[in-house]
């Protein structure tokens, strides 16, 4: 009973950072967006959200709390990929309340393969 409860709770709560079928090396047609997520963003889970929403959608980077209560993030793919990325950041997962997200374009990363969380 032990070891099913062991799997459950990795398979729930274990982050896997590799996405699947991510080929880091073709950057056909990528970009990459610094992005600020403001509202009710911290203590909701909104980090593990946005890493799970950007492994489905086959996008690479990272997500990190900021000290001021707003969520940055750095997101890579391509340009539909993100478009369909960042609306799903502004919904929310139910219990975070996106107010605003702004985001720019930046230099791509060579040789990125993962979404991770940042600490």
């Amino acid at each position: 009973m032990l070891k099913i409860l062991k799997n459950i709770w990795r398979t729930v709560f274990t982050v896997n950072d590799e996405v699947e079928g991510v080929d880091s090396m073709d950057m056909t047609n990528k970009i990459r967006k610094a992005a600020r997520a403001q509202g009710r963003v911290q203590g909701v889970g909104f980090r593990f959200f946005v890493q799970t929403e950007a492994k489905k959608a086959r996008v690479t980077g990272w997500v990190k709390n900021e000290s001021d209560g707003s969520v940055t993030m750095e997101i890579q793919g391509t340009p539909e990929q993100l478009a369909a990325l960042e609306e799903r950041i502004k919904k929310g997962n139910g219990f975070a309340k996106v107010s605003q997200l702004d985001s720019t374009e930046i230099a791509t990363v060579v040789g990125e393969s993962q979404f991770s969380i940042n600490y």
